[in-house]
């Protein structure tokens, strides 16, 4: 039973472990901010707008 006392193979498998923790742990970044981005509201466009008016407004008084 010598394959028994071999840990060749240790290594590899403790980085197989690790790796796959990290990409749970991704997967589940992505799906909690996921949800996060689509339940607030896009202004992104009104807010381009506001700001554009605000910087002319305030070149002008220069």
């Amino acid at each position: 039973m010598k394959f028994l006392s071999d840990e060749r193979g240790q290594g590899a498998a403790e980085y197989i472990l690790l790796f796959g923790g990290v990409i749970v742990i991704a997967i589940a970044a992505l799906v909690i901010y996921n949800s996060y981005f689509t339940t607030q509201s896009s202004f992104t466009d009104q807010d381009l707008q506001t700001v554009r008016s605000k910087t002319s407004t305030n070149d002008r008084s220069l």
